[in-house]
């Protein structure tokens, strides 16, 4: 069973939906006891940083998920549930850090309008991009480097030794991360993201069951 993350912002059913017909059985919950239940967890993308991490701590969903990191469960975090990973990120209503779950180290910050030779480029980065880095995890598995992925975000995750791919727009940034032995996050929505989404959700399903 993996646990789909319910933290109250936005709809969750298109990721909910990819890993079911990823070949998994999945619940949507907000309820912490069921996450320690679970086999598997899956943090998706909806929402800002401060206010995700709010409603997180007011339900004791950040410390069930600390909990089944401690306790090696696979897990998936998608764009924003990505950022919760790191030690904070400003995407708050005043602009200052706000502390995250602070299982990778660094700040989650806003994308530059200007790439290093001056040109403007549109945030939010919405659309397809190209995932780039070797792409030997199992979490990329049957999928070469250059693929495409559909991204919509404004900030970005800070470089760390958890990063394993790479996506550019306005700078290159980190877009899919490892922790621990099965734990991920990625930058880009798989659900959203066609066949070279669902082949990434099936590779994930495949890693949960292992």
């Amino acid at each position: 069973m993996i646990a789909v993350i319910d933290y109250h912002k936005g709809n969750l059913r298109s990721v909910e939906r990819g890993l079911a017909d990823a070949g998994a059985a999945v619940t949507v919950t907000d309820d912490a006891d069921a996450l320690a239940r679970a086999d598997a967890l899956v943090l998706p993308g909806v929402g800002a940083f401060g206010d995700a991490m709010e409603t997180m701590d007011e339900l004791g969903l950040s410390a069930a998920v600390k909990g089944a990191m401690a306790a090696g469960k696979p897990f998936l975090g998608i764009c924003l549930g990505m950022h919760l990973l790191f030690e904070a990120g400003v995407e708050s209503a005043t602009g200052q850090p706000v502390a995250g779950l602070g299982l990778i180290p660094g700040t989650v910050e806003r994308l530059p309008r200007e790439d290093a030779a001056g040109m403007r480029c549109k945030i939010p980065h919405v659309g397809w991009n190209t995932v780039e880095g070797d792409l030997v995890d199992p979490l990329f598995e049957g999928l070469e480097p250059g693929s495409h992925f559909y991204f919509t975000h404004s900030y970005r995750a800070p470089e760390s030794a958890t990063t394993i791919a790479r996506t550019t727009h306005s700078i290159a940034f980190p877009c899919a991360v490892r922790f621990g032995e099965r734990a991920y996050g990625v930058q880009f929505h798989p659900e959203k993201s066609s066949e070279t989404g669902m082949r990434l959700l099936r590779n994930f399903v495949r890693i949960a069951r292992s």
